[in-house]
């Protein structure tokens, strides 16, 4: 499991028992963050091998997800748990994210430096083994690099209106999706911007 998917201990942890739930149901882990504050907060991102869930899916999930937490009881305070659809400018966080979403942009960040920089913004060239090949400007002009995936720390793609038609264009081919509910669409550097949400109180 990349540390794109689930970053600390507890997330591994908390990966190690919903992944099995969420693949049980024929769905895919795409990441796993237990947040901070008053309330913490257990999001999970979900997604189907091919791309597309839906809220009534999340809500499932959720429904599973809470009755193995229970069980397990892995955090001991009370937090929120909320179960998503990745979104459309989504995280990529497995290595075949990258194939999947060639010739769309992302933003590229690294743990370390490489070449004096740790984030790049390009347009992806899908992977070459175990490295990710992203087209960055440099000097005026357009040169492929090649990022190892265990070097990123953060990856996600960048909303455009390429995105936003090939997102429409997907959801259309299966018959799900309205053109309307794109219709306010704002890009912002939060995470907080997924496409289906189901939160639930845990204890």
């Amino acid at each position: 499991m990349s540390d794109l998917i689930a970053k600390t201990a507890i997330d591994r942890r908390l990966a190690d028992i919903v992944g099995p739930v969420i693949e049980g149901l024929g769905f895919e882990l795409v990441r796993i963050r237990l947040m901070g504050g008053k309330m913490r907060t257990l999001q999970i991102m979900a997604d189907r091998p091919d791309g597309g869930i839906e809220v009534d899916e999340c809500a499932a999930i959720s429904t599973a997800v809470s009755a193995v937490l229970d069980v397990e009881d892995p955090i001991e305070e009370n937090y929120i748990l909320e179960v998503s659809s990745p979104g459309i400018d989504r995280p990529l966080t497995r290595l075949k994210d990258f194939d999947m979403w060639s010739d769309y942009e992302a933003r590229l960040e690294t743990t370390e430096l490489i070449d004096g920089r740790r984030r790049f913004k390009g347009v992806l060239a899908g992977t070459e083994g175990d490295e990710v090949l992203i087209e960055i400007e440099e000097g005026g002009e357009s040169v492929t690099i090649g990022l190892q995936f265990d070097w990123l720390s953060d990856a996600k793609l960048l909303l455009t209106d390429e995105l936003i038609a090939e997102m429409l264009r997907q959801r259309k081919a299966a018959g799900i999706v309205d053109e309307s509910q794109f219709d306010e669409i704002e890009e912002t550097d939060g995470d907080d911007d997924e496409e289906s949400e189901t939160p639930a109180t845990k204890h």
